[in-house]
């Protein structure tokens, strides 16, 4: 893999996230992934392609970094982390999650893996989850285990944790899309979700009460 592709994502340039989002919107189109596709798509030449990325993986594995890197858990202080502070973050990252995973980007992305991991045409299955659903939960499980030492969280499992607030999160509506449902999630459906999804998770898991949101009566 290139330099670019091990680089931090703040250290990406614009161009070389303009040729990534270039990827993806191939996906999207249902084009060829191939380095000369892309390459026209982003108007540059395979040379450039071949040095910022290695190799087609290479290439891969950072369009799959980073639309992943879209997906954040937020800042928090360990020490100042309070109830309230703790949920706001869940809700956060719950709704950033959610809105970028039912995006056409992270459909058509997933669809494709789903195939080249059947027909075994590239790697593009095996990055989606080490670079995708692994690097979400390494985002999110620090914030899990502070709140469990801050006395808000009481799990034994910090992947049990994690998996069950995805889920919630979740639920069928990702499967739902990827088989063609005309599912349509406007912003405040989404927003409205991963607070409600929270909550559901906060009565599992939370060792202190926590006020939930007024309920939302457009809703």
């Amino acid at each position: 893999m290139g330099e670019a592709a091990r680089a931090e994502w703040n250290e990406l340039t614009e161009r070389q996230q303009a040729v990534l989002d270039a990827v993806l919107a191939l996906m999207v189109e249902g084009d060829p992934l191939t380095m000369t596709a892309v390459a026209r798509k982003a108007s540059c030449s395979k040379e450039t392609l071949y040095k910022w990325f290695g190799d087609r993986d290479g290439l891969l594995t950072a369009t799959v970094r980073w639309q992943a890197s879209k997906v954040r858990a937020g800042s928090f202080e360990r020490q100042q982390l309070d109830a309230g502070a703790f949920r706001e973050s869940l809700v956060r990252f719950a709704s950033n999650w959610l809105g970028v995973i039912t995006s056409p980007t992270s459909i058509a992305l997933n669809r494709i893996a789903i195939s080249h991991a059947a027909s075994k045409e590239s790697n593009l299955g095996a990055i989606v989850l080490a670079n995708g659903r692994f690097a979400i939960g390494q985002r999110l499980k620090p914030l899990l285990d502070a709140g469990r030492e801050a006395g808000i969280l009481a799990f034994d499992d910090t992947e049990t944790a994690f998996r069950t607030f995805i889920g919630l999160v979740g639920r069928d509506v990702q499967i739902r899309l990827l088989l063609g449902d005309g599912l349509a999630l406007p912003t405040s459906e989404i927003e409205h979700d991963a607070k409600l999804a929270t909550d559901q998770f906060l009565t599992l898991y939370g060792a202190v009460r926590i006020a939930s949101a007024p309920p939302d009566v457009n809703a």
